[in-house]
């Protein structure tokens, strides 16, 4: 019950925070100039029902602020209009955010595979040369920008012909066998997943490092190996359960960086993603999409931390008394 009472308080103290974002967006995107149904306007198969009805939709007759209670107003009730091209929002958002959050799920899965392992070695090496070599890489991997290697590796995919460039699947991808299907999208998912897998392990690699070490310096490890316990406790029942927690907080951070990462990554490979639509929609000034995605991002943002709030209460049980 008591985790229930956090959780649900938790899930409170974001609605103020979703509330601002779509104020701060809503007015950027509104102060400009440019008229936001001017691309559906100039579309020949959009008929004048459907830009009265979004004209009536978004009030565009009325002052911003009206225009603003009527665009939340309708996205409460889950009508979003249409995009510059005709197509209900709603529709392009069910195909994205699906792709978007493969992508990230699969990127945090293997970084914590890989990164709380090689932390912890890096750590209990102390010093060692294994230990320089990882800092070294790992701070190759901070420093490179994500779409300057995203654009390598799109190079190297172009020269080679080694993987696709651009989509999710093949064009015969229901005409494959089930093993096929998993093939086929791991293909495709490779180049963006090694960008986004190498930036983000650079940093978890080096948080897990340097949180172990600061705890097998504090007291109470130094007090459990003075009682004789084994190194085996000590380090993994003791000193890493401890060390770990912290990088339960980092995992909403972490969701966030990969969704704002994942948006240029998405944009070098073609990859239908979330960001990729952001981005695309920025451009043509679609302000039904544009304010649509970016909520959707806020929500997927939001999300990402309450996860990282419901594990953490569950490994530390002291949170729930705060």
């Amino acid at each position: 019950m008591q985790i229930l009472l956090y959780i649900l308080k938790r899930i409170l103290q974001t609605i103020p925070l979703l509330i601002i974002v779509s104020i701060v967006s809503f007015f950027i995107i509104r102060l400009s100039p440019v008229d936001p149904l001017a691309e559906l306007r100039l579309n020949p198969s959009v008929s004048k029902e459907t830009l009265l009805r979004e004209t009536e939709r978004l009030g565009l007759d009325k002052p911003i602020i009206v225009q603003y209670g009527k665009w939340a107003k309708s996205f409460i009730k889950g009508d979003l209009g249409v995009t510059s091209n005709g197509e209900q929002v709603s529709a392009k958002l069910k195909e994205r955010i699906p792709n978007t959050l493969l992508l990230t799920v699969i990127v945090i899965f293997l970084t914590w595979v890989a990164g709380i392992p090689l932390g912890v070695a890096a750590a209990l090496n102390w010093k060692t040369p294994f230990d320089r070599m990882m800092t070294v890489l790992t701070s190759i991997g901070m420093a490179i920008p994500s779409f300057f290697f995203a654009v390598l590796l799109l190079i190297f995919a172009v020269k080679t012909g080694w993987f696709p460039v651009g989509g999710l699947t093949c064009t015969n991808f229901n005409e494959l066998s089930f093993g096929g299907k998993i093939l086929d999208l791991a293909h495709h998912l490779f180049l963006p997943v090694t960008v986004l897998f190498t930036i983000s392990l650079a940093g978890l690699q080096r948080q897990m490092r340097a949180n172990l070490l600061d705890v097998l310096d504090s007291d109470y490890v130094k007090f459990a190996r003075a009682k004789g316990l084994s190194e085996f406790k000590v380090i993994y029942k003791h000193a890493l359960r401890n060390a770990i927690n912290p990088m339960i907080t980092l995992l909403g951070f972490e969701f966030a960086g990969l969704l704002s990462g994942a948006a240029l990554t998405e944009y070098v490979f073609q990859y239908p993603g979330l960001g990729r639509l952001i981005l695309e929609a920025v451009l043509k000034s679609d302000i039904n999409l544009v304010m649509a995605s970016l909520m959707m991002g806020a929500i997927m943002l939001v999300l990402g931390n309450l996860i990282a709030d419901i594990l953490l209460i569950i490994t530390d049980p002291r949170i729930r008394d705060k």
